[in-house]
């Protein structure tokens, strides 16, 4: 821990798993750095403070309900103008009362989705950073929209378009990989995508959960796009003890994961999960377990409840499906998929692709079976598997058959040894970044000193 620095961090993360737990990792990092922090919530998804005594906390009322929710985009777009005036008077009311201690407010640290924040932060005076919860990869097509779209790439009423076809300006990506989301008003995400691209652009700086010698060529194209300080300065998580930096924060894990792979083989298991938001239909369901089953390898599934749709959990398997399998399936509601990952039992990961997930998998070297769902994830499953080359490829919704090939191919052939052996080396590299001199530590220092020479006026 370093001493107080004696500036405070105002932090603003989107009310979703897989934004909040980055958010708090980046919390406590900057906190062990010196800084104080204090955090922006809302209503629809809020932590516990008690469990963090060392941060300040302020809760928003959002005043919506799940009806509202038709998709994410709706959400995403109900995020950034339902809650302008009430963060407005929020902000403003803790920077006022900073003016009157010791101990300034350096800056806002909010959701690269949150964009009506920068027009908020500029109004009081108060530089403004955003965190990019996902990949530069997948942010740099997303930046890229308005010409994509110019140019016929992205789906449009009545447009027919050729989903194979490699996108000129994002080679390796091809149509069907950019970072896209299925939802009855496309013209609505574009809108989104485009204001919070450009007003990170306008903001003091990004921060990305990512490593500098994982996307070396896509941050050089940010930096030259963005034209604002870019801070690689990932992965999160490993700047904590083991175990300790895993933030479960809104999910409750099933410890009882760890003892059963204990039991098992040292790389023998299949772990498969599909984050926080996806979800399959009965007969997908059904696909995956019948080819976990029949691929004859141990696994590990967490299927959330509400994961099937129509089903409240696991009601769709045969009766008798584990059982009959002698205790090579077990099924749980969430694990602590960091300590997942780092057992030694575990063999592949078959993911949604969610950034976090591919960023914790690195870091243990474990082969990947990517089935993206939406948005970065497409992107992230075509580096995965096209450009860093440590996973294959599974089309959502594939048969038994396939997904039993798949992982056959991961686990029993050479090409699945290959593949192996790439993802250790990346491994490796992903260590190397934290220590002294490494990139991430190296941006990390400058992430600092970049806060410590911004000047705030309050109100």
């Amino acid at each position: 821990m370093e001493e107080r620095k004696g500036r405070r961090l105002i932090l603003f993360p989107l009310p979703a798993v897989g934004h909040i737990n980055p958010m708090l990792e980046l919390a406590h990092l900057l906190y062990t750095k010196g800084f104080s922090i204090t955090i922006i919530q809302t209503d629809f998804r809020s932590l516990n403070p008690s469990k963090y005594p060392h941060f300040t906390f302020h809760s928003l009322f959002y005043g919506f309900s799940r009806s509202d929710f038709e998709d994410i985009p709706t959400l995403l777009f109900l995020f950034n103008t339902r809650i302008v005036e009430a963060f407005r008077e929020c902000l403003g009311k803790l920077l006022h009362d900073a003016s009157e201690s010791e101990e300034p407010i350096a800056c806002l640290i909010s959701d690269f989705w949150y964009y009506f924040t920068q027009s908020v932060a500029d109004s009081l005076h108060l530089p403004r950073i955003a965190l990019r919860t996902a990949g530069s990869a997948s942010t740099l097509a997303l930046a890229t929209f308005p010409s994509l779209k110019d140019k016929g790439y992205l789906p449009t009423p009545g447009s027919q378009l050729n989903v194979e076809e490699v996108v000129a300006e994002l080679p390796p990506l091809r149509v069907k990989d950019l970072p896209l989301i299925n939802c009855k008003h496309p013209e609505k995400y574009y809108e989104v995508v485009c204001s919070s691209a450009n007003e990170s652009m306008a903001s003091s700086g990004v921060i990305f959960n990512s490593i500098e010698e994982l996307e070396s060529p896509e941050l050089t194209k940010l930096r030259q796009k963005f034209s604002v300080p870019i801070f690689p300065i990932g992965p999160f998580h490993k700047y904590f003890p083991s175990g300790s930096g895993s933030i479960d924060s809104l999910v409750t894990s099933d410890e009882t994961c760890i003892s059963w792979l204990n039991k098992q083989e040292p790389n023998s298991v299949v772990y498969v999960s599909f984050g926080s938001v996806a979800t399959i239909s009965e007969s997908e369901f059904l696909e995956a377990a019948w080819g976990l089953a029949n691929s004859e390898h141990p696994f590990l599934w967490v299927v959330r409840p509400g994961m099937i749709s129509g089903s409240e959990w696991v009601e769709p398997l045969p009766s008798g499906f584990l059982e009959n399998l002698g205790g090579r399936g077990h099924i749980v509601k969430w694990a602590p998929q960091q300590q997942v990952m780092a057992h030694p039992a575990v063999a592949a990961f078959w993911t949604h692709s969610g950034w976090n997930s591919t960023m914790e998998n690195i870091c243990e070297g474990v082969p990947m079976i990517c089935m993206p769902f939406f948005g970065d994830q497409f992107v992230n499953t075509r580096y995965v598997s096209h450009v860093w080359k440590i996973g294959l490829e599974l089309e959502k919704g594939s048969s038994r058959v396939e997904i039993e090939r798949t992982i056959r191919k991961l686990l029993e052939e050479n090409e699945g040894k290959e593949i192996r052996e790439r993802s250790s080396n990346l491994k490796e590299k992903a260590k190397r970044c934290h220590e002294q001199g490494g990139s991430s530590y190296c941006f990390l220092e400058d992430l600092i000193a970049h806060i410590l020479s911004l000047e705030s006026i309050s109100v």
